[in-house]
């Protein structure tokens, strides 16, 4: 069994509202480019979100038939994890497929609307659905394959597929702590001696219709005038989320395979942790999860609070999770600088965690940390050193990477450099 300190990174695919691509999406974090914007993705008067702008799945997706049953959340991870290959630069003679496997975040995915129109209609009658019509009416005109379409266990099964991966195959849907818990897995998969290589991450789009129906349920920014303003983590004004889309994967693999192929390794995997607080009746998690996340992650990878060189914040945006979040940071680790990429992009669902350790895991090799946006004004209940205005030089080649959940989990992740 592999140390953990052997398991490393050495690909990084991104499909993100700021980028496609490793270059494209480190560019526009050094830049201080913000990906959220008006809406357009559907008509919806006076909405903002973080969008996939130019994205064509046809450039990735082989074959092109598989896109008839691929969502949007599907295509955007079955491309992250092709760009994560491309960027491991490993041929396919070089892997057993046996010995390489999937572990992958999604959520549970919403049906298109369009699709389920033609299912819907033959069940109305005068003006209201009716339910004992739908087996005899609806399943007819629903296609055959259209449940493949929106299983949260298909991002995995078909990148599995496309990259020969006949190893460990598994589906992480956890909502916000999706990303964080997919990668863990796949490194203890490492670890069990059950695969020498495995490309992990998540995937979620909130750019949907049916999500925007229940925007009751989110506590979303009102900055409709201003997009790229909006999410402001941390600062006295922020007065809410975006919702946005997008998907982040890792080629991971032990060291000894990493460097016997003579690959360039971004980051090493020290340590990781998953908790739970429940929320009362009615209120919100008292946000004890995020603190023992901290101590158990820092236990895990056998490091001290002093050893951690930045936090890669949850940032969500909201008064209440963003005060809960910044304290649990204060009272474990300190000054201890904070970024926080959701300024960036919004709430990717499941799929944020992958993209946000992405810009730890580039802060590291590129030896500077991106700057939250939008910081312009402390809130004195968010006792946290925010990095803002500018990068800044990563002195402590070390990060602590959270990613909490609104019913309650917490998962965190410590990396290094190589």
């Amino acid at each position: 069994m592999a140390p953990l300190s052997e398991i490393v990174c050495t690909g990084v695919g991104i499909v993100s509202p700021i980028g496609i691509g490793r270059e494209a999406f480190w560019q526009s974090l050094i830049d201080g480019r913000s990906g959220v914007g008006p809406l357009t993705r559907f008509d919806l008067p006076h909405s903002i979100a973080g969008e996939v702008h130019g994205f064509d799945p046809k450039k990735f997706v082989r074959p092109r038939k598989s896109l008839k049953v691929m969502s949007r959340d599907i295509q955007l991870a079955y491309a992250a994890a092709d760009l994560a290959r491309q960027d491991a630069d490993i041929a396919s003679e070089s892997i057993e497929p046996e010995r390489m496997g999937i572990v992958f975040g999604a959520d549970l995915i919403p049906a298109d609307l369009n699709e389920l129109m033609a299912a819907y209609l033959p069940c109305i009658d005068d003006g209201r659905f009716t339910f004992d019509r739908w087996g005899s009416h609806a399943i007819g005109e629903l296609h055959p394959l259209w449940m493949l379409k929106y299983l949260p266990n298909m991002p995995a099964c078909h990148i599995g597929i496309a990259q020969d991966a006949r190893g460990p195959n598994n589906s992480i849907v956890h909502g916000e702590v999706s990303s964080l818990l997919a990668v863990s897995e796949a490194v203890r998969v490492i670890q069990r001696g059950q695969a020498d290589v495995m490309i992990a991450g998540g995937t979620g789009s909130r750019v949907h219709p049916g999500l925007w129906t229940r925007n009751g349920m989110f506590d979303l920014s009102g900055r409709v005038d201003d997009p790229a303003a909006a999410m402001r983590p941390f600062d006295a004004d922020r007065d809410g989320m975006v919702h946005g889309e997008g998907a982040g994967a890792f080629f991971l693999e032990t060291r000894q395979h990493a460097e016997a192929r003579g690959a360039t390794v971004y980051a090493r995997i020290l340590g990781f942790s998953a908790t739970y607080s429940p929320p009362s009746p009615g209120k919100e998690s008292p946000g004890t999860a995020i603190g023992a996340s901290i101590d158990v992650a820092l236990s895990n990878a056998s490091l001290a609070a002093a050893d951690v060189g930045h936090v890669n914040a949850r940032g969500l945006s909201t008064r209440g999770d963003d005060q809960r979040e910044a304290q649990a940071i204060a009272d474990r680790l300190g000054d201890v600088p904070v970024t926080a990429p959701k300024s960036y992009f919004g709430n990717l669902g499941a799929g944020t965690g992958a993209v946000e350790a992405a810009a730890s895991v580039l802060a590291l090799h590129h030896g500077l940390l991106p700057p939250t946006l939008n910081f312009h004004r402390p809130d004195p209940l968010c006792p946290v050193n925010v990095v803002h205005g500018e990068p800044m030089t990563v002195s402590v080649p070390t990060a602590l990477l959270l990613s909490q959940s609104p019913t309650g989990q917490a998962a965190a992740m410590v990396i290094a450099s190589p």
